[in-house]
């Protein structure tokens, strides 16, 4: 075969050439690993809508590599190779594309967004490379893949955890007339679903719904639509700044009689941040521990947060924690899939890997390639904090 020919062949021919000579020749490696380094790589929203936070991903991510730098992995030390997806799937494809294609990564690890992981996670599986902890909503980034086994999702599905977190709250809150304000697209459609199944467990019909879209910063016409049915409690499955956005009108409105609560992406530190009084008295559904960096008594927490201001001159916050938590729980598959790695051993591997930090609940393993179990809290804020008031529990 010449080289001209080679270079045409499709990427997972010439990965499955690869492989058969090497082992004809007795050395096979998987693509991404040499004797001395693994190559992985992640897209992250550099230069779009979550900049700042992806920065704290990578950053986090690489200070969690440079720890087992320290000591190797089996005589290997990772290297991360960081793409711009800028929130937009197409800039996504391009990236994974180059990581496949050109630096040949062995997985990609912890990458951003529901919408940019949808448009390229079969892609990365397709072609042989494992695909670990996107950022995105799981059961959805699971279908798209086909259920890949080299597939692993980490980030709680929006439709189980609401489900058991609204069923707490009409159980132990006594509300029967809920309404929903939700995000149109996947995201929201998880969430009503969602809804759905808590409803229909106590056997109620919720009161009104009220969509938005992506990029909408006036939410005054979904929160009046929920005052005119007279709802007791509003859930509202948004994300950051919609969450302060409806939490804005309801305090315009001097509504003192409903409650309002959020699934797991407005129960975010930023929430708390960004609405500061707007979001007081705000419930939240918790997927992991939140610690303050200042106050911790957790001594891992306290050890991360001291160095990683120490490093990058700035606090972190939940993301980069769990960017650093999905990090260690990968190079922990690493070191249990042996010197001989590739995707297949790494798969087969993980399977026995559990994992437990300051950031999860409880000691989490793989159901499906899917982390488990969903455990949830209810929080509440409070002076510009979430106060956890019920414990993390999976509803059964």
């Amino acid at each position: 075969m010449t080289e001209t020919t080679a270079r045409t062949l499709p990427i997972h021919r010439r990965r499955l050439l690869a492989f058969a000579s090497a082992l004809t020749l007795g050395m096979a490696h998987a693509a991404g690993v040499s004797d001395k380094e693994i190559l992985l790589g992640t897209h992250l929203d550099l230069s779009g809508p979550t900049a700042t936070g992806s920065a704290m991903l990578r950053n986090a991510m690489q200070m969690r590599i440079d720890e087992a730098n320290a000591n190797g992995i089996h005589g290997r030390k990772i290297k991360l190779v960081t793409e711009d997806n800028g929130s937009q799937p197409q800039m996504a494809v391009r990236a994974v594309q180059k990581m496949i294609r050109s630096d040949q990564v062995f997985a990609i690890v912890n990458s951003f967004g529901s919408g940019t992981n949808a448009a390229t996670v079969k892609m990365a599986t397709d072609a042989g490379v494992i695909v670990f902890g996107p950022w995105a909503a799981s059961a959805v980034i699971q279908k798209v893949a086909g259920n890949s086994p080299l597939l692993f999702t980490t980030v709680q599905n929006y439709d189980s955890t609401t489900a058991t977190g609204l069923g707490w709250a009409i159980k132990n809150w006594g509300v029967s007339r809920i309404g929903v304000i939700y995000q149109e697209g996947p995201l929201g459609d998880l969430m009503r679903t969602g809804v759905g199944m808590a409803m229909k467990q106590a056997n109620l019909n919720i009161a009104a719904e009220a969509a938005y879209k992506v990029g909408d910063i006036d939410f005054s016409s979904q929160v009046a639509k929920m005052k005119a049915a007279n709802v007791d409690l509003i859930f509202s499955g948004t994300v950051i700044r919609e969450t302060v956005g409806v939490m804005s009108e309801v305090k315009k409105l001097n509504w003192t009689g409903v409650k309002v609560l959020t699934g797991i992406p407005g129960r975010s530190s930023v929430v708390t941040a960004l609405g500061k009084d707007t979001v007081e008295g705000l419930y939240g559904i918790g997927g992991w521990k939140l610690h303050d960096p200042a106050t911790t008594s957790d001594p891992s927490a306290k050890k991360f947060f001291t160095d990683y201001k120490a490093r990058f001159g700035q606090d972190a916050d939940e993301n980069a924690a769990n960017a650093y938590s999905s990090m260690g729980w990968f190079i922990d598959g690493l070191q249990a899939a042996g010197r001989d790695l590739s995707a297949e051993k790494f798969a087969k591997a993980m399977q026995g890997v559990t994992h437990e930090d300051f950031t999860t609940y409880t000691r989490l393993g793989w159901k499906n390639n899917h982390a488990m179990p969903e455990l949830v809290s209810i929080d509440q804020a409070k002076g510009g904090k979430w106060v956890q008031i019920a414990p993390p529990t999976d509803g059964k």
